[in-house]
Parts: structure tokens; C-alpha cells; sequence
């Protein structure tokens, strides 16, 4: 039916371009020419009445089926000759070849499609195979690219009102109007090193800042004209793969309000409106006096107009907008992306010649998850859920000494300060006290720490909360069971008079009285702490000097006086109806209520029976092992803090709990001989004995090096608190570990009710480490000691639990590597890092995960705890 339609001639047209490709490329199909005795020119010819648009498609598919039937007729005959010469040839991955994991297809070397990386060619378009690595990289350096160009794109803004408050080093206020930022410079320049860069560009400036480990510097100028001759020339310009882009040091809405902030004596009281009563506090912003009394200004640091958050609500509660169950929704999400990359991190770390893991093999059945994850537990209080804050001291974009929570990063040119009444998360007593302390900075001698200086006195206040027993149905006022508060000021005290001091901090001492007794209802305050610290960053060492200050009455009738005794200062707060006692610095966990979820879960995962020996690392005040005490036969916990552990020794003793033992180092300089002391001690023959003859010996808290617990703070035996004295006993340096293991060699009872005599059927160990997860001989000792045959590991920082996963979980080379040193490791992911470690770990039996859950203990931000069991 040479004469059809010309639209059944399109459609077979169409059917014949729709040829699978493979075909095409081994075999030419008699059927379609016996079929079409019409050439295939006139059979997609359309007739006179078809409109345009079908004209111009024939003519398009006419030139595609022509070069696609040299193409093919080309490739026929090369592969007459040498398959290998197709141009298609080995330019796909095998099918079956990816599906089954590296097996060889029944075509053997035979294949056209490549078996592996290795033999993946590339296509006559200069592309990749889309599922192999190489087009997968590709794909993401271009979103990169893409990403960096749109970020390039954007008007960069910064926030360095410190800049602004440090002018030019004369003591004036800096003409923002004449000031400039240069973004996306090299880190690791310095102020010579912009200098350097400007006269070589022939740039004239007046003055040039910029320091190391930030992107952004900043410049000013003499006049108008040498600034628009400085931007012309800056502009476009690029250091190495960045190009640089000019930005004002101050959004310019707020250049009128920081101006007028800064001419204003800092001594003199400004209004201010804390909202310290009624139910609103915490929820609604204060009005800013210093404004200009323009509404639009105000309401530019809450609506989001700039690129970067404007309000403090935006920085510490990113999820505050969202429904508290798409909030738990979105973070079970996260977790499930972070599970799968266990997964392919694992599978990639696995040792060629070793069959990979069951786990591995069925995480396709669940989606590519290393093990079930079990959902997440919501958090019992919602809102002004934490026990601790931590509040900076800075300057907010109106220029107002302000105490709240940073805008954004440092080394990005952001340090405004913005107060935290608009966080969800944080305490209305939290921010009544932020206020009180904001309050008295308008009136201090002694100026705000400046981060572009590295100078000032002021930096930082923590609150800490303890609060009563209570239940989760006694949470509809959570600020009712607040009982006692620790409040922490961190100073520098480097280059400032002792009288002057002494004199502000009797005024501070007061501020806080006065304004704790003066709120309604009154505030409880337990005690004040100054914490002396000279460091970079406000994150001080454990051994920082601490300094308790005796508070005055409300009426200012007893002196100020400052003690070094810092055991003083504590608070106390509940846990599975447990008292823990709380120091300045001791670790504990924010969300009390939620603690108790995470806790009970754990001590259910481990599996604990009387016959059960605990081993509990990173241990910080004992809550975890003290909490699960009952259920096991022993306690062993590990904390390199002193104060925490000192705190750990009390908390046992108020609970009235015995069988539980505290050591104060690294873990990784002591877990190995712990695991020893109890595990690898030959048992005599009826020597064995069972929980209730363990509990009847009364198995004491063995103390700190053989000294009581209440020793390691004293003043006249450890200096680390000390205000001026920066060593400390509570940091071990890198050659106490053998130190520290023959201490504890000293302090090992004797055999006669020795605790290493006693015979242990269930070793469990719970981890709850740092962001930065736990270190690499910790994981190394915990892996090849094959009696630990279950682990929980705790972690607020799911990244670096599947790095401590990949090591503990993957199977051992047959051929251990030693001596590899890959100086690239500093630009590895932590990811990266642990595949690379994996290839030195000694050969042992690696843990599989078995399940897996989320706890929400930081409710309206993109955290979460993550419990994950590990057996073998």
C-alpha cells in the first residue's frame, strides 16, 4: 500500500526511526526494505496540505534517518572486520555486568558492553556511558560549577558590624560610606598579602584589613573618587578560580541606624523593651530604640529580604516555620540519605578478594539502607526545651551592644549579633537573663570583645538550667520547673587593670541580683562563674580558669568576693528520676526529657542482664551508665574532663549506686587496658560470681589516680582553676598514655575481690562521642577485641557516625596495609578518610549494623540524636 496517507507515512517513518539501538548497530533489518519498496526520502515526503510545522519535522527526521543509516551501514562492516573498531564499541556498560556486582556475562571477552571502568570507552560525542563513575562526576562537577556561578551571581552582603565599630584604629566611627568588602579572597592571606595585591593592581586605599581564615577583607578609602576608580578596577578581576566581588561592610538599610549607635556614648543606658513578664517573652521581638522609626527598616531583618538571616530565629531554629511533623518528617529524610551512604562508602571500602558483607548484599531489599531504620521519636517538650544556652556578645546590625546569637560565619565577614526572644528553642528565663546582661553592657567600662581585633573584655554568657523531677504531662508551663540556674560569663581579662575588673564585676554581680529579683515572677539564680579565656574563639579548653562569685543581696548589702573553689558552683537536674550534680563546663544533654527516651533506648538495644559489663565511653557526668546501673553487673566509664568526672564520683554517691567505676582519661589511652583488666584475666577454677554476690561485695567507685574525687578540683592540688594560670591537669598531652595505663595498672585491686576476677557473660559498650565521633584507636581497640559482641553507638553528628561505621563494619584486608601515608588526607571526607583507614585495620571480625533510630532533641533546627545498634 505504497499509496497510504501521509500520515500513515509519517508514522511508519517514525516506527523505522524508533529502532532499538543495538540492532542497528549489528544487523541491518530485511524486513523494512522489503516492506518500503518507496525510498525512504519520498516515504516521509508529506503531501501539499500538511501544514508547515509537519513539513519542517519530515525534513528534520529525513536527515536524522540518512546519517543514522551510514552510521549504521559504517559500523556493520567495521565489525565485519574488528569488532573493535566500531566506534560504539565498549562505549556502555555491561547490563549484567552491573546488576550482579562484577560477574562476567555469558559473552565473556566477547562483549561489546564494558565489563568495569577500566574497559569504558567514550562515545563518538565525546560522552559517557550515564551510569558509570566518569559521567556521574561530570554531572556533579557542572552543579558545582553551577552552584559557584549563581553564588557569584547573588549581591554578596556582609555583616561585620565589629568593622564597623573598630573604624580605622583612631578611635572614630568607620564611614561605611567609604568602606568596602572584597569577597572571596584566599584564606590564608593576610593584611600584607591585600596590601601586596592592591599596589600591584595600582589601586589606591587609605587602609587594608584582612585576616587569616577568613574570605572577606576590607578596605577604605580617602574620597568618592578613589573608591569608584577602586571598584572599576576590582570588578571581574580573579585569584585563582574566584572571582573577587566588592560588597558594602554594612547593609546599607542599616547604615543610618549604626552610624547613630555608634556616635552614642556607650555608658549611657539605652531604652529597651525585654518583655520580662507575661507569655510572650521569648516569643515576640523587643522594640529597637535606636531606630529611626521607619517600619520598614525593622521589618528588614525578619522577612528574609537579604541573602543572609536577619534575625536570630532564622540562625538557631531553621525549622521553626515548619509543622513539628514535617519537621520530623524532614530530618527522617536526612537520616535516610546519611544511612545510604554507609552503605556505598562501605561497599567501596570492602577489600578486593573479599566477598562483601550479608548486610551489604541485603541492603537493596530495604532500599539501600545499611539497616531498618525505626523512624524517629519525637521530642516530649517542643519549646524552650534547653537546659543550656549560649549566648555571644557582639554588636546587632543597628550597632547596639547586643547578647543573642550570631547571624551567620565568622570567616564569611558576618559577626552581627542578633537577641534570641524570637527562638523557640531557648527559655523565657534564658532570654530574661540574656537581657539583664545586655543591659548592663550599655553601661560598662570595659568594651565588647571585638573578633576582627582579637581584643575587648566582654565575650560570651551561657545559662545553665536545672530543674525539678517532673513527667512529660507536667510540661504545659516548662519554665515552672526551672529550680536553679548557673550563669557563666566568659571574659578576657589579658591587658585590663585588676581594680577595674574587680569593680565590674561587682557591678555585674548585682545586675544579675537585681534583675533575677526584680522579674516577675523572681528569677531563681544559684550561682555566677567567670571564666577567663584568651583564646581565638569562644570555645575554651576544659582547663580554661574558673572563678565562682559569691552573690549580693538584692539590695547590694554584702561585698562581691571571688573564690577559685569552683566545686561550689553547681546545679542539679532529673533523669529517670536520678539526680545528677551539674559543674560550670560538664557536658549534659540539652533536652532532659527527650535524654530520657534516648537513655531507656539504649539500655534496651544493648540487651543488659546482671551478668552484663558495661563499658561507657566520652561517659561526660555518668548519666548513661549511672541511669542504666540496675540493669547491669558493672559499670565502667570513661571521660577525659575531670570535672565531669568528678561530677560522675557525686552523682553515684547521691543516687546511692555502687557498682560503678569512673576514669578520668583519654579513651584511647586507657580502653585497651581497661578491656584487659576485666576481659583478659584468667578466672580460677569456682571463682565466678553472680550479680547478687557482685552487689553484696559493694563494688566501690574507684577514684581518680587513687585520690578522692573531691581532690581533683582543689585549688591547692590541681591549678587549673586558677583565674591567670592557663595549665591545667585535666589535658593530657600525647605522651601521658603510658603514663595514665600505669596508674591505672597501681590503682587495680587485689586479687582478692578483684572486679577483673569477675567473670562477665555480656560485654556491651555504649559510645556517645563528640561531634567529631570517636577516635581512630578507639574504634581500632573496640573492633579487634572479640569479646564486645554488641555496641550502641550515640551520635549527635550522623556524618561522623557512618565514618566510625565504615571502620567498624567492613571487612578486614586480607593483606593488612601498613605504613600508607597519603598526604591528601586533609582533603578527604570523613567518609573518604575511613575507607582509606580500613585498609590498615588489623584483621578481626567486623560489626553489622542491625537497626538503627532517630531521636529529636533539638526540635525547629536540622539536628538530631542517632542511635544505632552493632552486633557481630
Amino acid at each position: 500500500m505504497a499509496s497510504s496517507s501521509p500520515k500513515n507515512q509519517l508514522s511508519s517513518s517514525s516506527e523505522t526511526l524508533n529502532l532499538p539501538t543495538e540492532t542497528s548497530l549489528t544487523q541491518t533489518n530485511p524486513m523494512n526494505t522489503q516492506d518500503s519498496p518507496i525510498p525512504p526520502e519520498q516515504q516521509i515526503q508529506p503531501s501539499n496540505n500538511q501544514d508547515d510545522t509537519a513539513t519542517t519535522t519530515g525534513e528534520k527526521r529525513k536527515r536524522e534517518k540518512t546519517t543514522t543509516t551510514t552510521t549504521e551501514a559504517e559500523a556493520e562492516t567495521e565489525t565485519e572486520t574488528d569488532p573493535s573498531l566500531n566506534p560504539f564499541h565498549k562505549t556502555s556498560l555491561c547490563s549484567y555486568f552491573r546488576r550482579h556486582m562484577g560477574a562476567s556475562c555469558s559473552h565473556g571477552s566477547a562483549c561489546k558492553y564494558a565489563h568495569g571502568e577500566e574497559e569504558l570507552r567514550p562515545r563518538p560525542d565525546n560522552t559517557w556511558d550515564p551510569t558509570s563513575e566518569r559521567a556521574k562526576k561530570a554531572i556533579k562537577l557542572d552543579t558545582t560549577n553551577n552552584n559557584d556561578s549563581k553564588e557569584e551571581d547573588e549581591d554578596e552582603e556582609i555583616m561585620m558590624t565589629d568593622i564597623a565599630a573598630d573604624g580605622d584604629g583612631d578611635g572614630g566611627c568607620l564611614d561605611t560610606g567609604l568602606s568596602k568588602c572584597l569577597v572571596h579572597l584566599p584564606r590564608k592571606w593576610l593584611s600584607d598579602h591585600l596590601r601586596k595585591f592592591l599596589s600591584d593592581q595600582g589601586i589606591l586605599f587609605k587602609s587594608a584589613k584582612k585576616k587569616k581564615g577568613m574570605s572577606v577583607g576590607f578596605l577604605s578609602f580617602e574620597d568618592a573618587e578613589q573608591l569608584k576608580k577602586a571598584i572599576e578596577e576590582l570588578e571581574g578581576r580573579s585569584i585563582g578560580n574566584k572571582n573577587i566581588k566588592v560588597a558594602d561592610v554594612i547593609p546599607r538599610q542599616f547604615e543610618q541606624k549604626i552610624k547613630s549607635a555608634m556616635a552614642a556614648p556607650q555608658n549611657i543606658p539605652q531604652t529597651m523593651e525585654p518583655a520580662l513578664d507575661g507569655e510572650n517573652a521569648g516569643i515576640s521581638r523587643p522594640s529597637d530604640a535606636i531606630g529611626d522609626g521607619d517600619g520598614n527598616n525593622d521589618n528588614s531583618t525578619q522577612d528574609g529580604s537579604s541573602s543572609l538571616a536577619k534575625c536570630a530565629r532564622d540562625v538557631a531554629t531553621p525549622l521553626a516555620h515548619m509543622p513539628y511533623d514535617d519537621q520530623l518528617e524532614h530530618k527522617k529524610n536526612s537520616i535516610m540519605q546519611m544511612l545510604k551512604k554507609l552503605t556505598r562508602n562501605a561497599r567501596k571500602a570492602c577489600p578486593n578478594g573479599v566477598s562483601l558483607p550479608e548486610w551489604i548484599l541485603r541492603s537493596r531489599e530495604i532500599g539501600g539502607l545499611p539497616c531498618e531504620l525505626e523512624g524517629i521519636l519525637e521530642s516530649p517538650l517542643r519549646n524552650g526545651y534547653r537546659n543550656k544556652c549560649e549566648f555571644s556578645v557582639g554588636y546587632s546590625l543597628q550597632g547596639k551592644p547586643t547578647v543573642g546569637f550570631m547571624l551567620g560565619n565568622f570567616r564569611e565577614g558576618v559577626t552581627a549579633v542578633e537577641e534570641p526572644l524570637g527562638c523557640p528553642n531557648v527559655s523565657s528565663v534564658a532570654c530574661k537573663y540574656a537581657s539583664i546582661f545586655q543591659e548592663f553592657l550599655q553601661q560598662s567600662g570595659l568594651p565588647i570583645w571585638n573578633r576582627f581585633k582579637n581584643t575587648g573584655f566582654w565575650r560570651q554568657l551561657t545559662v545553665r538550667e536545672g530543674r525539678l523531677p517532673r513527667k512529660a504531662a507536667d510540661i504545659a508551663i516548662p519554665e515552672a520547673h526551672i529550680s536553679e540556674v548557673m550563669l557563666i560569663v566568659q571574659v578576657s581579662s589579658l591587658g585590663f587593670d585588676d581594680d577595674m575588673i574587680t569593680i565590674e564585676l561587682r557591678g555585674l554581680a548585682h545586675a544579675f541580683t537585681t534583675g533575677a529579683a526584680g522579674s516577675a515572677p523572681p528569677l531563681p539564680l544559684t550561682a555566677l562563674v567567670i571564666q577567663d579565656h584568651q583564646g581565638l574563639s569562644n570555645v575554651a579548653p576544659a582547663d580554661a580558669p574558673l572563678r565562682t562569685l559569691l552573690l549580693p543581696n538584692a539590695n547590694g548589702g554584702s561585698e562581691v568576693q571571688a573564690t577559685s573553689n569552683v566545686a561550689e558552683a553547681r546545679i542539679h537536674d532529673y533523669i529517670s528520676n536520678l539526680r545528677f550534680s551539674i559543674s560550670p563546663t560538664a557536658f549534659f544533654q540539652v533536652n532532659t526529657l527527650a535524654a530520657e527516651k534516648l537513655y531507656s533506648l539504649a539500655g534496651d538495644w544493648a540487651g543488659l542482664g546482671p551478668d552484663s559489663l558495661l563499658f561507657d565511653i566520652c561517659c561526660g557526668t555518668g548519666t548513661i551508665g549511672l541511669t542504666l546501673a540496675d540493669r547491669v553487673g558493672m559499670v565502667v566509664g570513661i571521660e577525659m574532663n575531670a570535672s565531669a568526672v568528678s561530677d560522675a564520683h557525686r552523682n553515684a554517691e547521691i543516687n546511692g549506686i555502687k557498682n560503678c567505676r569512673f576514669v578520668c582519661a583519654k579513651a584511647e589511652d586507657v580502653i585497651g587496658s581497661l578491656l584487659k583488666e576485666y576481659l583478659d584475666v584468667p578466672q580460677k577454677e569456682g571463682e565466678q560470681l553472680n550479680a547478687s554476690e557482685i552487689r553484696d561485695k559493694e563494688i566501690a567507685i574507684v577514684e581518680v589516680n587513687n585520690a578522692p574525687m573531691d581532690d581533683v578540683l582543689d585549688s591547692s592540688k590541681n591549678p587549673i582553676h586558677d583565674l591567670g594560670n592557663g595549665e591545667g591537669a585535666s589535658g593530657h598531652s600525647e605522651n601521658d598514655g603510658q603514663e595514665i595505663q600505669s596508674q591505672l595498672q597501681k590503682s587495680c585491686p587485689s586479687k582478692e575481690g578483684s572486679s577483673s576476677m569477675l567473670h562477665f557473660k555480656n560485654v556491651v559498650a555504649i559510645v556517645d562521642p563528640p561531634r567529631g565521633g570517636l577516635h581512630p584507636t578507639v574504634i581500632k581497640v573496640l573492633r579487634t577485641h572479640s569479646r564486645v559482641r554488641r555496641l550502641v553507638y550515640i551520635s549527635c553528628n550522623p556524618e561522623t557516625l557512618v565514618a566510625n561505621a565504615i571502620e567498624l563494619c567492613t571487612p578486614s584486608p586480607e593483606k593488612v596495609e601498613k605504613g600508607n601515608r597519603n598526604r591528601a588526607w586533609r582533603k578527604m571526607s570523613s567518609a573518604g578518610l575511613a575507607r582509606h583507614r580500613v585498609k590498615s585495620m588489623p584483621i578481626s571480625e567486623p560489626f553489622r549494623p542491625v537497626k538503627s533510630v532517630a531521636v529529636d532533641l533539638f526540635p525547629h533546627t536540622s539536628h538530631c540524636e542517632m542511635v544505632m545498634l552493632l552486633e557481630r
